[in-house]
């Protein structure tokens, strides 16, 4: 690999690595938890969170017990953040350095580095970050219709239209554990997975599913949860999206 293949990948990288930096000060901001505040189980005090994803929970405070209303995750490290902030921007680099829509990709990954924060910290997928992933997927749809494209647009607005349909369904279940924070990031995260392409969009949907599925058995296993225990399900579905995006 040549020094001028790599320089946009190392910028990328260090890019990657200030977003995650940044991400768990403020989405702490963002589901109005104070920055010196130990972890907690939603906004501490137990008072409104601003701008919430319409989840449809009940804010929850730090001393509750464990069962139904606890959750299993914590704030996160901002060095581990920040570590996934460079994977996660480093990858796409790799393997979309060459399109030029990889700043959308990359600011729709910064956008849900801060997702992933706040719905650990506070089961919490704010409206204005989910709508910025939106609105970078609708970038990409302009990207391709600019640059003559209309295939790559069309499967944008399906890939959307599909996640919006399909997890729609998924919540309205019996039993569901899916809000509709979960269901509106999925659309969003449907522009840019319709976009790279029909094998992207399956795995990206797919995906979530087998790795939240996973987690939980192994929390389980490890007694860290119950089976009524409240879990976010907002990280699985980024993880999911970034795999495929860098898989396929």
């Amino acid at each position: 690999m040549s020094v001028a293949s790599v320089a946009p990948v190392a910028g990328a990288v260090l890019l990657g690595a200030l977003a995650g930096l940044v991400a768990v000060p403020f989405g702490r901001h963002v589901v109005g938890v104070p920055p010196d505040e130990g972890p907690v189980g939603g906004v501490g005090s137990g008072g409104t969170v601003p701008g919430d994803g319409n989840r449809g929970r009940a804010p929850r405070r730090a001393g509750d017990r464990a069962g139904a209303s606890t959750r299993a995750y914590a704030s996160p490290r901002r060095g581990s953040v920040t570590v996934t902030g460079a994977v996660v921007f480093g990858g796409l680099a790799v393997t979309h350095g060459a399109e030029p829509a990889l700043p959308v990709l990359l600011l729709v990954a910064a956008a849900g580095l801060v997702l992933a924060v706040t719905d650990l910290i506070a089961l919490r997928l704010p409206d204005p970050l989910v709508g910025a992933v939106a609105l970078g997927g609708l970038g990409l749809v302009g990207t391709a219709t600019v640059t003559g494209e209309p295939g790559r647009a069309a499967t944008a607005l399906a890939g959307a239209g599909l996640s919006l349909c399909g997890y729609v369904l998924l919540a309205l279940l019996p039993r569901a554990r899916l809000g509709f924070g979960d269901v509106k990031l999925a659309a969003a995260l449907g522009f840019p997975l319709g976009w790279l392409g029909w094998p992207t969009l399956r795995l990206g949907l797919l995906l979530p599913h087998v790795l939240a599925g996973t987690a939980v058995l192994a929390l389980l296993a490890a007694g860290r949860v119950r089976r009524d225990t409240p879990l976010p399900f907002g990280p699985a579905i980024l993880a999911g999206a970034w795999l495929a995006a860098v898989l396929t």
